[in-house]
């Protein structure tokens, strides 16, 4: 079995030594933090309703910055950390007339940050709130950086491809029950599809341009397999909000087990994300969209373009994740479920805005 690199152009991480592969963590084994992001996940909540996080230990912190592209063991990735608070302090100020207090603006590094929000002291609101602002700078930063950067849009889907199938191989090894795992891009056909039968027709919009789809073992698979993706691959953080189709969790029994477990968000939402009007009845999975970070410095090293790409720099890749197990995934081919039937009503829409024509009496 192959082992990942450390300084991939991705962000994922081997599986660790002390953590159980066979089936993940059950749902009694998870830890706060892990809770939290696979609700988040589900619901397809915003983290920057946060108003806290759990994270325990500084080994969590680590974990967490590797998973959003930073290499805590590279001097460049800290120092770019530290840019990032440096401007998230400025824009506070400049902006909202907030004054940070100079423990967590200043003194403490910049790694200290994810443990002050964790943890119940006077820092606590102030190192949350300049997280959530870093985070929008980095993402801000990135999108920025792709647009000048002379990476084609398929040479990065082929490096999230590789890490991402590399990373289930392992997987899959140590015994995640993990039945199928697959990947496409959807095709140029596809995308005109979907761009005419929704009312936003910027192709800025469409999310799934690459889909993983992994059928799991039985339904109880479902979570800790979430689990070990959000621990490996996926920044909880860029799940994009209002984007996941879950009609396959449960959320509010899982909330009801969980109930004892220390909420991190003032919840607002009626608690049930979008659907897609497509999907034939009784059919269930969970869908939903996440931006993965891809290390383009690492990809233009020793390439006379390495200038555009700073040390440290991310840009991320918007990526479909399809997880569903074995026993629906069956059930889901059945009848008006399945995909060709979900495709012929994509494209009756479509003919139907086409082919749409004025009023009989506007026609005399």
């Amino acid at each position: 079995m192959p082992t990942l690199r450390k300084r991939s152009t991705g962000a994922f991480l081997a599986a660790e030594d002390d953590e159980p592969t066979q089936t993940g963590r059950t749902l009694s084994r998870f830890n706060q933090q892990d809770f939290h992001e696979i609700r988040l996940l589900l619901r397809g909540d915003s983290v920057v309703d946060w108003h806290r996080l759990a994270l325990r230990s500084e080994e969590d912190v680590l974990r967490l910055l590797r998973v959003n592209g930073f290499e805590p063991d590279d001097p460049d990735d800290m120092r770019r950390l530290e840019a990032l608070r440096t401007e998230a302090v400025r824009y506070l100020g400049r902006s909202l007339g907030l004054r940070i207090d100079p423990v967590v603006s200043t003194e403490l590094p910049a790694l200290a940050l994810p443990l002050i929000a964790s943890n119940r002291s006077k820092h606590q609101r102030h190192a949350c709130v300049l997280l959530k602002v870093m985070h929008i700078i980095h993402h801000l930063d990135a999108r920025e950086l792709r647009t000048v950067l002379p990476i084609a849009d398929g040479v990065l889907f082929a490096a999230v491809e590789r890490n991402v199938a590399e990373l289930f191989d392992q997987l899959r090894g140590g015994g995640v029950p993990v039945t199928e795992f697959a990947w496409s891009r959807k095709t140029k056909e596809s995308l005109i599809t979907k761009l005419l039968v929704k009312r936003e027709t910027n192709a800025a919009r469409v999310f799934d341009r690459l889909r993983f789809r992994l059928v799991v073992e039985r339904d109880v698979d479902i979570l800790p397999t979430l689990n070990l993706m959000l621990r490996r691959f996926i920044p909880f953080n860029y799940v994009v909000p209002g984007q996941t189709d879950n009609t396959l969790v449960d959320v509010a029994q899982l909330e009801r087990r969980a109930s004892k477990i220390r909420p991190v968000m003032v919840d607002t939402s009626d608690g049930r994300p979008p659907t897609n009007e497509f999907s034939g009845k009784g059919y269930q999975v969970l869908n939903f969209i996440a931006d993965l970070p891809v290390r383009v410095d690492r990809i233009l090293a020793n390439t006379p373009d390495a200038h555009l790409a700073p040390p440290g720099s991310v840009v991320f890749v918007l990526t479909e994740f399809q997880v569903v197990d074995r026993k629906r995934a069956e059930d889901n081919e059945q009848g008006e479920r399945s995909h060709a039937r979900y495709k012929h009503r994509q494209h009756v829409r479509v003919r139907e805005r086409l082919l749409r024509g004025p009023p009989k009496d506007e026609d005399r």
